[in-house]
């Protein structure tokens, strides 16, 4: 009884937030034939018209996962003034890595094409992602193959967003994860890193975006947000800052503190969220950039 009278006001007091974007059209096919999981969420404020755009990219392994995976996002970014979409893409092991991430590149592809339509700027598309999202959001910005073949120039990019990856340069992170496992005497993963992105090193290597990262490639600028106290991420995050201010990409990257990989992305967008905070340090004058 007194768990249930506390859990009463616990909900009273602090009620869990609700989307409310003033407009949402779900399932929108992006390929022709689509399969079930070619479709995107659209949120948009009441008579929006060339507004910036978010599109949003969600973890889960490759695996798992869905669009509606959002949490308070599409109300916060469409109360600032964005039009925010969020993705599905067929998952591993249905499908290979390569195949994943071309899904992605073309729903923001449709994006491009299509958005206009629904109040938004197709010339001012933000990149974000969580985990497996931050790895494909950093690869689609920094490896132009994927949206060249979509037809979509890295000129549309104003910004990318990944958000606590561990997967920006493979290689050190198979064999970091590999050792652990080895000097503890645990057996090795039989569907881990490794093998998502293919058992060929060349893979691990071309998946990596720090492999493609280079000057004068019109790279967009970078935040690159990840949990403080998490090694893996933390170095991953480094590694990929230090790759992008090397080619002179304007790059942040910014380690949240008393956090963890899934409650720095439930917070974005929480007033008092240092993570938060630096995403609209971020967002904003690039906002204003030739507007």
């Amino acid at each position: 009884m007194k768990t249930a009278i506390a859990l009463l006001l616990l909900l009273t007091v602090a009620p869990l937030p609700k989307i409310a974007a003033q407009n949402l059209k779900s399932n929108v096919p992006y390929a022709d034939p689509a399969h079930e999981r070619h479709v995107l969420d659209i949120y948009a404020p009441d008579a929006a018209k060339n507004l910036p755009v978010v599109f949003w990219i969600h973890g889960g392994g490759w695996q798992q996962g869905d669009k509606t995976d959002v949490q308070i996002k599409p109300r916060v970014l469409t109360d600032r003034g964005f039009v925010f979409v969020s993705t599905n893409y067929r998952l591993l092991p249905h499908v290979e890595m390569d195949v994943l991430t071309r899904d992605v590149a073309k729903s923001l592809g449709w994006v491009h094409k299509n958005i206009a339509a629904h109040g938004g700027d197709p010339k001012h598309i933000f990149v974000m992602g969580h985990s497996a999202g931050a790895q494909l959001a950093a690869l689609l910005c920094i490896d132009d193959r994927y949206l060249k073949a979509e037809g979509v120039s890295f000129d549309v990019l104003k910004g990318c967003v990944p958000v606590d990856g561990d997967t920006y340069d493979l290689p050190p992170i198979i064999m970091t994860a590999e050792f652990r496992q080895r000097i503890y005497g645990q057996p090795l993963p039989t569907f881990g890193h490794r093998q998502k992105f293919g058992n060929d090193p060349k893979k691990h290597i071309d998946f990596s975006a720090v492999t493609h990262v280079s000057k004068d490639k019109g790279i967009p600028p970078f935040l690159i947000l990840h949990v403080a106290g998490h090694p893996d991420t933390t170095a991953q995050a480094r590694r990929l800052g230090a790759v992008l201010e090397e080619a002179e990409v304007p790059t942040k990257v910014f380690g949240a503190r008393e956090t963890t990989h899934n409650k720095l992305n439930a917070d974005l967008g929480l007033p008092d969220d240092p993570a938060t905070t630096e995403l609209f340090r971020f967002l904003d004058p690039l906002i204003a950039t030739d507007r």
